[in-house]
């Protein structure tokens, strides 16, 4: 039984928010349009303030040391966010929303960021969240591979980090036959 209508986007969009955080109210707009939200009311300065809180808060889950303590600050989240699910059909076909009509997006994006990354995170893994493992990359992703064995924010960093494991092995060998040698 599938029941996330969210997919991959909207902890993909929580990522983005983390990796590239916002500046103003007209670019949080923007980046919401560019990702597909549909916004109801003007975006304001209060917006941006509720979203960077929410960022931060996703962060903290991103960042958590095990699967309980992420749970238990994801579950904090949810309840902070709480509305009960409606259909609703604003955007040219039935659907479900996680929250409540016509709230400030500062809200929608809390509700929408909290319960997408709870389902990822129960029907993907709890695991599925994470920082790229390239030494000095601290990007954030959200993996959304078949595999679930995503390490590393993109495929620069990952063949980055494996040329490096390669030249050190290679280093380390000739270190090794320098010495045997002598």
């Amino acid at each position: 039984m599938h029941l996330n209508p969210y997919g991959a986007d909207v902890v993909n969009f929580a990522a983005d928010l983390a990796n590239r955080p916002l500046a103003t109210a007209e670019e949080l707009a923007e980046r919401c349009l560019k990702a597909g939200l549909v916004l109801e009311r003007p975006v304001e300065p209060a917006d941006l303030d509720h979203v960077l809180e929410v960022t931060r808060a996703w962060v903290e889950i991103v960042d958590a040391p095990g699967e309980r303590e992420k749970a238990d600050l994801l579950n904090d989240m949810l309840a902070r966010s709480a509305a009960y699910p409606r259909l609703t059909d604003h955007a040219g076909g039935w659907h479900l929303h996680y929250r409540d009509d016509l709230q400030r997006l500062g809200a929608v994006l809390f509700a929408l960021i909290s319960v997408g990354t709870a389902l990822h995170l129960v029907s993907r893994g709890m695991d599925r969240l994470g920082r790229c493992a390239a030494p000095g990359c601290a990007v954030i992703y959200a993996d959304t591979s078949r595999t679930a064995r995503q390490r590393y924010c993109s495929q620069g960093c990952a063949n980055r980090d494996a040329v490096r494991r390669h030249r050190a092995r290679r280093s380390a060998e000739s270190e090794i036959a320098y010495k045997t040698c002598r």
